[in-house]
């Protein structure tokens, strides 16, 4: 797939629905994502990846949106366990994908993780945390810093975390140092019913969690996350609304988890109901409707971004097993990347 088609600045979404070009990069985002993490599924099953493996199944819609609203040329992006699709969408080329996963020593960290902790500091796109929550602070700080050093201008950092990392420590200091510093953040919550195999109930008492937005005093949006066309229009406010300078700014989406916490999960205790609820509607499903419906491709287009999507990931797996594994000789154990700086 030519990286071009989604990497390209996006254009504006006007009041009434999402810019036509601004959807087909969105779509083809989700779909590259999704036939990766397919493939990744495979290779995890057949013993070829160490380490865990999380998928962001039913959350593409969610995160691609956010990956193409932020301008790769200066926003900051912290993605977080089912990020693909966002990392994808922003521009993250899917050979760093597939060299981490396949523990490659010319990926970005150096063949030293199996999963998903990768990230281009020096391209605003900081290391995965698993302490989930903790990339709130951390893209609030590169935002201060941007501040400090006067190179703050125009720019949007974001993050996204689940329902469970709302109730961490570390999500509550930085969106609340976020909103007292009125920071150009975009914070995006995957309300996917579950922390792990914890539901709703057990976390928190609110009512929603677009709730807890009023308590920081910044701007709060639900959404359901399973339409594309919902999923682009809130975003792509949000991250224009923090850009122009009216502060942090929180999407809820609400939608399932459509695989289990990782590939190590079956996610049994999902019941039926839920499964077979709105909640549980495939977004890719629904945006390649919406996209063929709306006259904005056709379904031979959509055939075609598919069976490029494949080639691609297979290209770039089969690279990737190619590669050499790290050499503990020639080690610096340094945790990024060389050419690496935090920025």
């Amino acid at each position: 797939m030519d990286q071009s088609t989604i990497s390209a600045p996006p254009r504006p979404v006007d009041s009434f629905g999402c810019d036509t070009g601004l959807i087909r990069r969105t779509l083809r985002a989700m779909i590259l994502s999704r036939i990766l993490e397919s493939k990744l599924s495979s290779l995890y099953k057949a013993g070829k990846i160490v380490g865990g493996v999380y998928l962001g199944t039913g959350q593409e819609a969610f995160s691609a949106s956010l990956g193409c609203s932020l301008d790769q040329d200066k926003d900051i992006f912290g993605p977080l366990i089912r990020d693909q699709a966002g990392r994808t969408a922003f521009g993250e080329p899917i050979i760093e994908a597939t060299r981490t996963y396949l523990g490659s020593a010319l990926g970005p960290m150096r063949g030293r993780d199996g999963n998903i902790h990768r990230g281009r500091p020096d391209q605003r796109r900081p290391a995965m945390i698993s302490h989930l929550g903790a990339s709130v602070s951390v893209v609030a700080g590169m935002l201060m810093a941007r501040r400090m050093k006067g190179e703050m201008a125009g720019v949007v950092g974001a993050t996204c975390v689940g329902d469970g990392a709302t109730s961490t420590g570390a999500f509550h200091e930085g969106l609340n140092l976020a909103a007292v510093e009125k920071l150009p953040m975009v914070v995006l919550v995957a309300d996917n019913q579950f922390a792990y195999s914890t539901p709703r109930e057990r976390q928190f008492a609110c009512g929603s969690l677009v709730d807890r937005a009023k308590g920081y005093g910044i701007t709060g949006r639900e959404v359901d996350a399973t339409d594309l066309l919902k999923c682009l229009g809130a975003v792509h406010d949000a991250v224009n609304d923090a850009r122009s300078g009216k502060g942090p700014q929180m999407v809820v989406g609400k939608l399932l988890r459509l695989c289990g916490h990782g590939e190590h999960d079956d996610g049994s205790y999902v019941a039926s109901k839920l499964r077979e609820s709105d909640l549980g509607r495939d977004c890719l499903e629904v945006g390649i409707q919406q996209v063929m419906a709306g006259g904005m491709a056709t379904s031979d287009e959509v055939a075609a971004w598919q069976k490029e999507a494949a080639e691609e990931v297979q290209e770039a797996v089969a690279k990737a097993q190619t590669e050499p594994t790290p050499d503990p000789y020639q080690e610096d154990w340094r945790a990024t990347s060389s050419e690496g700086s935090f920025s």
